[in-house]
């Protein structure tokens, strides 16, 4: 186990480089001058040149590329230029590592920006994720257990409904009748969970729900189906003729039997949640690291759009990790040697 874990993350560091290697080169290898792009729609030629020079792109791609890897080891100074620093020290911006860069038109580093992002996106994707796995998994077995009575089928039919639905349209339904017009719900808002446990999570129910849903949706069905077909396995006759309690052989057998594939499923649906959670920090305008990207799109701030595509990918390849360590715990088939 131990030797897989130190080859799967020797391998994660290696994809992470080539991930940042190829974004880099896609962003700032490309015909038009990316110093054009850092400065939105007021560019001036004066400003392009200061914006080259702050960010280090009258350098070539490689000494950028460089400069970028160093930056997250070690910190940077935006602009790197030694006379200035000399001269007018109150101009530099220090970056401390993992320096992920600057961006000229706020006027501020990349950390500062994603470090405002990074918790309300966190807050989201977990608590949306917690949700949609303990009542989509949860109707997922009931259902089974229930086949063909009425709780399925009506459990199968709102899945199917909820699923149907946009997030944009729930997240508009939930935030402009259900929490503003009849106060069903709390207000969204977002509060850190530190100073304000209870308003962290009031003000989050909503969008909460509104990313879960789609997903909890697809869970009940998925979970329903994988249960269907671990119910019909000789091991569990086995169990039920053992007198085993109804309640264990459900959980403990079929349950477990059916998790391992509801995992990758899993895995995959939180690292592309990123996408959705863009929507729904939009309509409940939540600062996060999707609504913050999308702006970044609008202005053309390129150091924050390469910063995004970042996070995506890495969450990507460390969420895939998780999920291959944890079907040791749940699978005890699965051996890693």
């Amino acid at each position: 186990m131990l030797a897989y874990v130190v080859r799967r993350c020797a391998a994660i560091v290696v994809m992470l480089i080539a991930v940042s290697l190829l974004t880099y080169v896609l962003f700032f290898a490309i015909p038009r001058d990316p110093a054009r792009l850092t400065c939105g729609k007021v560019c001036t030629p004066e400003l392009i040149s200061q914006n080259r020079q702050a960010l280090g792109l009258d350098r070539s791609v490689a000494v950028q590329y460089g400069d970028f890897l160093k930056g997250l080891f070690v910190s940077r100074d935006f602009p790197d230029d030694a006379e200035l620093k000399r001269t007018h020290p109150e101009l530099i911006t220090h970056c401390h590592a993992p320096c992920l860069g600057y961006s000229p038109s706020q006027q501020t580093t990349i950390n500062n920006i994603m470090g405002r992002a990074a918790p309300v996106t966190l807050s989201l994707t977990v608590g949306a994720l917690v949700l949609w796995l303990v009542v989509g998994v949860g109707l997922g077995v009931l259902s089974a257990v229930r086949r063909g009575r009425v709780l399925d089928k009506l459990l199968l039919g709102v899945s199917l409904i909820g699923y149907s639905f946009p997030t944009f349209f729930v997240g508009l339904i939930l935030y402009d009748i259900v929490s503003v017009k009849y106060g069903l719900l709390p207000e969204p808002g977002y509060v850190s969970p530190g100073s304000d446990p209870g308003g962290w999570f009031t003000g989050m129910l909503a969008p909460w729900i509104t990313l879960a849903l789609a997903y909890t949706a697809l869970y009940v069905r998925l979970t329903r189906a994988k249960m269907l077909d671990s119910m019909s396995g000789d091991y569990i006759r086995t169990a039920r003729a053992k007198g085993l309690p109804g309640h264990r052989v459900v959980l403990k057998h079929g349950l477990r039997a059916s998790l391992p594939p509801i995992i990758t499923i899993a895995g995959l649906d939180i690292a592309g949640v990123l996408g959705a959670t863009a929507i729904t920090e939009q309509v409940f305008n939540l600062n996060g690291v999707g609504s913050t990207v999308i702006a970044a799109v609008k202005d053309a701030d390129l150091p924050i759009i390469v910063v995004g595509v970042l996070i995506a990918a890495t969450a990507v390849v460390v969420v895939n990790f998780v999920v291959d360590l944890l079907y040791a715990a749940i699978d005890p088939k699965v051996r890693y040697t």
